[in-house]
C-alpha cells in the first residue's frame, strides 16, 4: 500500500491542471516503509516535463540531472524517493505501453487522470519483478487507514 499525506495528494493533482494539457511529472519523497510494512508520501519535487513539446501531451520524459537533484535532496531529508507522479490528460490514471516499457520495479506509478483541465482519478501501479505488467497498489491517506485506491482526486 501507498500511504500519500493530504498535502502531496492535493499537490500532484494541482500540477496535472496546471500542466494540462500536457503531462506533469515529478517525485514522491518519503519512506520506502512504514510500520505496516507500506510506503509513505509525505513530500514531493516537481519537475519540468522534459519531453519534447510536440509529445509533452501525451509523454513524460525526466532528465538524469533532476533524477540525481531529488535523490540528494531526499537523502538531504533522510527519506527516499517513493514514487514518480505524472498525469494522464485526458486519459484515464492507467499505465500506458509506454509507461510500462520505462517503468522501474522499486518505485510506485501515480498517475492522476486529467480530464479537461480538472484532476478527477488517481491511482497507484507497481512494476511487477520480472517487468511484465504493472500491478494497481492501494492507495491511503498517510495518518488515516482505511482509504483505498481509485478514490476521486478531489476526495483528500
Amino acid at each position: 500500500m501507498l500511504k500519500l499525506t493530504n498535502e502531496v495528494r492535493r499537490a500532484i493533482c494541482e500540477a496535472g491542471e496546471r500542466d494540462y494539457p500536457d503531462e506533469t511529472c515529478g517525485f514522491i519523497l518519503g519512506r520506502l516503509q512504514d510500520d505496516d510494512g507500506g510506503r509513505v508520501g509525505d513530500g514531493v519535487r516537481a519537475v519540468a516535463n522534459a519531453r519534447e513539446p510536440e509529445e509533452a501531451h501525451h509523454r513524460f520524459k525526466i532528465e538524469p540531472e533532476d533524477f540525481l537533484r531529488a535523490e540528494r535532496e531526499a537523502a538531504r531529508a533522510g527519506k527516499d524517493i517513493v514514487g514518480i507522479y505524472h498525469s494522464h490528460p485526458d486519459h484515464p490514471a492507467a499505465p500506458s505501453d509506454y509507461d510500462l516499457d520505462h517503468a522501474w520495479p522499486v518505485y510506485s506509478y501515480v498517475i492522476v487522470a486529467v480530464e479537461r483541465g480538472r484532476a478527477r482519478e488517481l491511482a497507484s501501479w507497481r512494476l511487477e519483478d520480472d517487468r511484465s505488467r504493472f500491478a494497481n497498489e492501494p492507495v491511503g491517506t498517510a495518518g488515516q487507514a482505511g482509504e483505498q485506491a481509485g478514490e476521486q482526486a478531489g476526495e483528500t
